[in-house]
């Protein structure tokens, strides 16, 4: 909300919707079951999802300028351009460590992608569907990570996908 805090409604087995305590909030993201937001002085918040893989472990996280929440991960962009994860790591989609001129980050279900300064993209974790298959993608400006495909804008304004295509993604 504009006050800096933030509401959240729906399933809330796992608390993930526990989140009436918290202000100062610039930006939120939602995973399977799990939600966390950034607070404006670059901290990380979390609930949810009973921390089963460590997705809430964000303490300690400091100059956070973006998060994204994947289905058991959470990845943190920082303001240097390095981007940090923890979480469900079974198909690597927490190593993010050697990223770096990345400026937004997104989080599918098992995998996590990274927008770099330059409109490229780099995309880690489960590739069974393709999601992870973004070699010369350019010119993009904005990305998201849905179950198992990615999708980019570019600056054209034309959009670029890859992954599961059962259902018309």
């Amino acid at each position: 909300k504009s006050d800096g805090t933030a509401v959240a409604v729906g399933l809330n087995e796992s608390g993930q919707c526990d989140v009436a305590g918290w202000t100062n909030i610039i930006q939120v993201a939602a995973g399977w079951a799990h939600t966390v937001g950034v607070k404006s002085d670059g901290t990380v918040v979390a609930v949810g999802g009973d921390n089963y893989y460590g997705q809430c472990n964000i303490t300690g996280w400091t100059d956070i300028v973006q998060v994204a929440a994947g289905g058991a991960h959470t990845v943190g962009l920082r303001s240097d351009g390095t981007v940090v994860a923890v979480g469900d790591n079974d198909f690597g989609q927490c190593d993010v460590a050697g990223w770096t001129g990345i400026i937004q980050v997104a989080a599918g279900v098992l995998h996590t992608v990274g927008l770099k300064s330059d409109g490229t993209v780099v995309a880690l974790g489960a590739d069974d569907e393709g999601q992870c298959s973004i070699p010369g993608w350019t010119g993009i400006i904005q990305v998201a990570a849905g179950w198992e495909h990615t999708v980019g804008l570019k600056s054209d304004g034309t959009v670029v996908a890859v992954g599961r295509y059962y259902e018309g993604q």
